[in-house]
């Protein structure tokens, strides 16, 4: 069990695969199942909230590039914000770059968590996919 301090307070250490970022919200339950993964398996991390400061988007830019996941994959799907503002139609004609500014605003849209290490991202939380970039 995450107290809330842990999971609003920055936690910054070196890690072996340099330093991880994280990107959550606090009220998220896959957040806090991905936070409580890294901290049962010793992993070290910056937690930022997504709501409070999103990433840039230099940084969503990145995500996609390491990622390898089309722009749609990095919209929360299941969000409000993505609804109400008709995300999947407008996704369809939007650019990278016009999807990329709408992310790097708010913070909601984004899948979460939202995980950058050196050379790799990972979006959401999958316990395997955890385990194979981190174990």
């Amino acid at each position: 069990h995450l107290s809330r301090r842990a999971l609003t307070s920055p936690k910054t250490v070196k890690c072996s695969r340099g330093m991880l970022k994280v990107y959550q919200y606090p009220k998220c339950g896959t957040c806090r199942k991905a936070l409580k993964w890294l901290d049962a398996h010793d992993i070290d991390y910056q937690s930022i909230d997504i709501t409070q400061k999103p990433p840039s988007k230099a940084e969503l830019k990145r995500a996609l590039a390491q990622s390898g996941l089309p722009i749609t994959k990095l919209f929360n799907t299941s969000g409000q914000l993505y609804r109400e503002g008709k995300y999947k139609e407008r996704l369809q004609t939007m650019t990278t770059a016009q999807a990329i500014d709408a992310l790097a605003a708010q913070g909601k849209l984004i899948k979460r968590p939202l995980v950058f290490g050196n050379d790799f991202t990972i979006v959401g939380f999958d316990e395997r996919a955890y385990a194979e970039q981190l174990g």
